[in-house]
């Protein structure tokens, strides 16, 4: 029986092939993982969460940014969060420039083929990032947005919010999110 060896990458190695590509990919423990594209749910949630937090900290000392934006979790793992807040000055890896270091919160729209990975260790190796504060992962079936905030280095609370009638509070940013704009235009029943 002939046996293969797979070689996993080193980061470097992923950052030379992700930035000559022309999709992108996350990275876990040496292995790529191409990003395939999302549902109309997964895009409408995404757009409107992104959409209401610029218009909420234009002017501030926080930002909002997509999912185009690269994070370096750990030497483990770079990912590309659906949604994520910076507050004051961007820390950049690398001469690129294209690596963030420094979210302070994180969000996900839950996929059915990616919500144990959001829930488990991307979650577990988020919450290493020193800045990161709160993670927030949004269901696509219905008005179900989980809030964890960090107490500290070993404590994150969740505060769940369910139904349209509900604010996502983001007391580390200062700001509310009504559940019903998150869910805005978003047909939950298909």
């Amino acid at each position: 029986m002939a046996s293969s060896t797979v070689s996993k990458l080193t980061e470097e190695q992923y950052l030379a092939i992700e930035r000559a590509a022309e999709s992108k990919s996350e990275f876990l423990d040496g292995v790529m993982y191409a990003m395939s594209g999302g549902s109309p749910r997964h895009a409408d949630l995404h757009g409107n969460i992104y959409a209401e937090l610029r218009a909420l900290l234009r002017g501030g000392e926080c930002k909002a940014f997509n999912a185009d934006l690269r994070v370096r979790v750990s030497s483990r793992m770079y990912a590309y969060p659906d949604v994520l807040v910076v507050c004051g000055r961007l820390q950049l890896a690398s001469d690129q420039k294209d690596v963030l270091l420094n979210p302070i919160i994180v969000f996900e729209v839950l996929s059915p083929s990616t919500e144990v990975y959001d829930r488990g260790i991307k979650f577990q190796l988020y919450r290493t990032i020193p800045s990161l504060r709160e993670y927030i992962l949004v269901a696509q079936d219905k008005p179900r947005v989980e809030q964890y905030v960090c107490q500290d280095a070993e404590t994150w609370t969740l505060r769940d919010h369910a139904g349209l009638d509900k604010d996502l509070k983001l007391d580390s940013i200062g700001v509310s999110l009504p559940l019903r704009l998150i869910y805005d235009g978003v047909d939950l029943e298909s």
